[in-house]
């Protein structure tokens, strides 16, 4: 397989953690060099090994932001 590689450029904030030790995050990351984007995914401590995530655009990261400001949660969850 291929090496890629990737900088996070800036940390913003850790969505959830697990009795691992491994965390949900949302970090700017640029990959292979390429212009810095929206990632979500699993990190282990220190960012030593990462997990399946998703990468957004500006465009597709405004979207997302769009849809969630008009989505009720109690309802696409149920009331907790």
């Amino acid at each position: 397989m291929a090496e890629f590689k990737y900088e996070i450029k800036k940390e913003i904030g850790q969505l959830s953690s697990s009795k691992s030790g491994w965390s949900r995050e949302l970090n700017l990351v640029s990959w292979n060099d390429a212009k810095a984007k929206l990632d979500i995914r699993d990190w282990a401590p220190e960012h030593a090994k990462m997990g399946k995530g998703v990468s957004l655009n500006r465009e597709e990261a405004a979207i997302l932001r769009e849809m969630l400001n008009e989505m009720n949660l109690d309802e696409v969850f149920g009331q907790e």
